[in-house]
């Protein structure tokens, strides 16, 4: 089994960066009574209205509050400007970070051969570091949340730290989600953008097609075709 879902209870968890992703991680994590503290905005006020409209135990913070004394930090800010919200978060030492980011647009990058996941692994020294919630667009995670067990839509997890994606497979699992590990940072590349065939990037999976994506991908060899669903 490739699903790993603990019962751990959570109590608090951080958002820096409430735009599309994580904002709906940020709904959806209130939505299962956890308390949420969103954080990272060029507007405080903005920011403190969203924690309103979110209710429930939802506050607005700064980055530093979104990881001091959260059971994970969900990091979903654009690739650009991941080091400066990292440098507002301060030390990161033993939090359970959930990168979201994507490789668009400006800023330092992986060499040759490194994954994205990887490069960001670095940039977060002393991270239990964790991706996930990366491979489909926001509006598309917020539709399918309520489905049923049998009927859950994947969220991709990797990392190099087992425990850390037990934790983060539970929170998944609150969430609404099927929480699959794909396996360690070098293992991530399938799950990263742009969307491409041999990828599962942007693509919606269940968990026979998700499982054999794992086999694939453990085996070193080329993913299945795409799955299609009515």
């Amino acid at each position: 089994m490739n699903e790993v879902v603990s019962q751990e209870a959570f109590v608090k968890i951080g958002i820096i960066g409430a735009g599309h992703i994580g904002g709906n991680v940020a709904r959806q994590a209130v939505r299962a009574g956890h308390e949420v503290v969103v954080s990272f905005s060029r507007d405080p006020e903005t920011l403190r209205a969203f924690a309103a409209e979110l209710g429930g135990q939802a506050v607005a913070g700064t980055p530093r509050e979104a990881v001091t004394g959260a059971e994970l930090t969900v990091l979903s800010v654009p690739w650009s400007i991941v080091d400066i919200a990292l440098e507002q978060a301060g030390s990161l030492d033993g939090t359970l970070m959930v990168d979201t980011t994507n490789h668009f647009g400006p800023g330092p990058g992986p060499v040759a051969g490194q994954t994205s996941a990887a490069f960001n692994a670095a940039r977060m020294p002393g991270a239990r570091y964790t991706k996930s919630f990366n491979t489909l667009t926001a509006g598309f995670q917020a539709q399918v949340v309520d489905r049923p067990v049998e009927d859950r839509v994947v969220q991709w997890i990797c990392g190099d730290d087992p425990s850390a994606k037990e934790l983060l497979a539970a929170f998944i699992d609150s969430l609404g989600y099927l929480p699959i590990d794909l396996g360690g940072l070098a293992d991530c590349a399938v799950m990263e953008s742009p969307r491409r065939p041999g990828s599962v990037y942007g693509e919606e999976y269940r968990r026979a097609d998700a499982e054999a994506v794992v086999a694939a991908v453990r085996a070193g060899q080329p993913i299945p075709p795409t799955p299609s669903y009515s």
